[in-house]
């Protein structure tokens, strides 16, 4: 059996979606070229959902690649498909969420901007990475122009899911619902080997302890401190003997997490910090460029702003990974202490979870793991992370 083609190669098992966005597609083409299509072939707004790591954005960026593509089927080579992957596309928009939602302003600016006719492509495209994210403002703004949409123009929202909780209804029942599923370990590792050069063994491991999430197994596979902080997070479920170590230990993961995302962010800032300055004259010299560089600098000082947001949330997101690699431990001690023969998610941390599940009784193991997922839920409500992770670690110890 040969696997997706062309753009759709990036999307990691998830033939199903495949099949659907690919028909959607191409009825696309048949629409811009004139010829009849049965109707429903084509809708003018999608909502893709599934779990982290499964895709999302990329599963919105290929089908966005097979609208603009010349030959309508996504063949990843034409001018169309090339850009649209690049991102620099002029009629694909990307809103990725640079702090924790999405304001009003920024999606009213976007609808209006999105209501023009494509210049170089056939469509225009507006891709909302982490819908769920949309202030209520926002989602009534997008709302109106979901209901009615300029003829040319299509939406794609990722979200993890269709409940109420993370899209609105009244959205929702406007979309075409794509659902992504968990992709399986042994595409996953396949495609570390073959897209990014992995070693097989290496490859396997990470697509083994990844949970499903692309991403992440790309990063554990290629970044050793990676699978070091992963290591430092599963260390503590056993490690917790002294009242002490509830404060280490939740030092840890806020370090962990802190560390991770200045990894992610500090490249990144600095470049774009540099491009502002330079496309304002803010580092020019002679005559005249006073008002350029105080110019240069206010500018600078709203972008700090929101690479300090943005940060908040990198943090976040990064901190909500740990616990969800802490939360997959109590799970696998529940699966060993019920012998249910369910697949580990830790696989290669068996003997801790074995000797976990022969000390604790269930019920404590399950009040760990509700514990690691209150936290998780604390986080989102914005309860100081330090706060929640110490109340969360003492009731790891105590059990």
């Amino acid at each position: 059996m040969t696997g997706p083609i062309g753009v759709w190669a990036e999307l990691v098992g998830q033939e199903p979606a495949v099949e659907t966005l690919s028909t959607a597609s191409s009825a696309a083409a048949k629409i811009v070229a004139g010829e009849p299509v049965p109707p429903g072939a084509m809708t003018h707004a999608w909502l893709i959902t599934g779990p982290p790591g499964s895709g999302r954005s990329v599963a919105a960026r290929t089908f966005a690649a097979a609208l603009q593509c010349s030959t309508g089927t996504g063949c990843g080579a034409c001018p169309g498909c090339r850009t649209t992957m690049a991102g620099t596309h002029a009629d694909v928009r990307l809103v990725v969420p640079e702090g924790l939602s999405i304001s009003v302003a920024e999606m009213r600016a976007l609808v209006q901007a999105a209501a023009r006719r494509p210049t170089t492509g056939e469509w225009q495209v507006v891709i909302i990475e982490d819908a769920d994210r949309l202030t209520e403002g926002a989602s009534n703004a997008l709302l109106k122009a979901v209901e009615e949409p300029p003829e040319r123009t299509v939406f794609l929202l990722c979200a993890p899911s269709d409940h109420p909780d993370d899209v609105s209804v009244t959205i929702r029942s406007r979309c075409r619902l794509v659902t992504l599923r968990t992709p399986p370990p042994e595409a996953i590792a396949q495609v570390l080997v073959a897209r990014d050069g992995v070693d097989p063994e290496l490859a396997q491991w990470a697509a083994s302890v990844c949970g499903g999430h692309v991403g992440r197994a790309r990063r554990l596979a290629t970044d050793d401190s990676a699978r070091q902080r992963r290591a430092t997070v599963l260390r503590i479920p056993t490690g917790l003997r002294r009242p002490a170590d509830v404060f280490t230990s939740a030092d840890q993961l806020i370090s962990a997490a802190e560390a991770d995302a200045g990894e992610e962010s500090k490249a990144r800032d600095e470049n774009e910090r540099s491009e502002l300055r330079t496309a304002m004259g803010g580092d020019g010299i002679g005559k005249g460029v006073a008002g350029a560089k105080r110019a240069a600098e206010a500018a600078v000082k709203q972008l700090e702003k929101r690479q300090k947001s943005r940060a908040t949330r990198t943090q976040r997101d990064t901190l909500d990974l740990a616990l969800v690699d802490l939360a997959g431990f109590y799970r696998d001690v529940l699966v060993t202490t019920t012998h249910s023969g369910a697949t580990l998610n830790h696989p290669d941390h068996a003997d801790d979870i074995r000797a976990a599940a022969a000390a604790w009784t269930p019920e404590s193991t399950l009040r760990r793991l509700e514990a690691v997922l209150e936290c998780r839920e604390a986080i989102e409500l914005n309860v100081k992370p330090r706060i929640a992770v110490e109340a969360m670690v003492t009731t790891l110890r105590q059990g």
